[in-house]
């Protein structure tokens, strides 16, 4: 499965600080998570939102849409596609990819674009809302971009009752240069609503010596029960799904939000 759409710090304990892969270091983005990876998963949030949406799903906004992976699969059956983002790098790469698509600098927590989608999409960028105040400031701002007969899905890496520590490996090499990575996935503190993820990538060019970037992530981790209070409390009607994944040993939560024709 790929390793997400991560928006590493370099040297840094938090994802609102310098983004190393989100700055200098984004064309390498590719390298660490391919495009053709995120096949299974679109596929699934596809049919998903389809099956939701009263009115078809002509239209999706994703927030925090990175280098457009998942967007690489979902334009094949979404006519409008306008993706969201707080890295020009990550957008950068994405426009060569999607060229089709709109692209959109924004935050998540307050991007406001003027208008309403069938459907919202937030992949696992939603791990970087750490607060239970961040968190519904990107629900409501799902909320305002879904119209009536529309819905909005959140695909986290963990719930709180799904967390495991773990650690992974990957990378891929391009024509010119190569990347591997070294993830591990952890929780300092169980009794908060964070956890931690810990990089290392190794990164050479041509026939080079490698460098090393190392970054942190903080991440959030919330219960399933404050995930569908709080769909509930900025005026989706929640529901909870989960997605089987073939290189996944369990199924994950996702969750969508219903708004309804009598949703405020």
């Amino acid at each position: 499965m790929n390793p997400r759409s991560r928006n590493p710090v370099a040297d840094s304990t938090r994802s609102d600080g310098p983004l190393a892969l989100y700055g200098e270091l984004a064309p390498w983005w590719p390298l660490l998570s391919r495009p053709e990876d995120y096949a299974e998963e679109a596929n699934f949030y596809y049919q998903t939102l389809a099956a939701c949406c009263e009115t078809g799903l002509s239209s999706l906004l994703e927030l925090g849409s990175g280098g457009g992976n998942n967007a690489s699969h979902l334009k094949r059956w979404i006519e409008n596609l306008t993706l969201v983002d707080r890295s020009e790098g990550m957008l950068s790469v994405s426009r060569a990819l999607n060229p089709r698509c709109q692209h959109v600098i924004g935050d998540m927590r307050t991007v406001r674009l003027g208008r309403e989608f069938d459907g919202v999409f937030v992949h696992d960028a939603i791990c970087y809302m750490t607060t239970v105040d961040e968190l519904r400031s990107v629900l409501d701002t799902a909320l305002v971009h879904t119209r009536r007969g529309g819905c909005a899905l959140f695909a986290p890496d963990f719930v709180a009752e799904t967390f495991r520590p773990s650690t992974g490996h990957g990378g891929h090499d391009g024509a010119t240069r190569s990347l591997r990575y070294l993830e591990w996935t952890w929780d300092p503190d169980p009794s908060d609503t964070e956890y931690v993820v810990d990089m290392a990538y190794l990164l050479r060019e041509g026939d080079g010596e490698p460098r090393v970037v190392r970054d942190r992530h903080l991440e959030g981790l919330f219960s399933r029960q404050v995930w569908m209070e709080l769909l509930g409390e900025v005026g989706f009607e929640p529901e909870r799904h989960l997605i089987r994944h073939s290189e996944l040993p369990a199924p994950i939560d996702v969750f969508v939000g219903r708004r309804t024709a009598s949703s405020t």
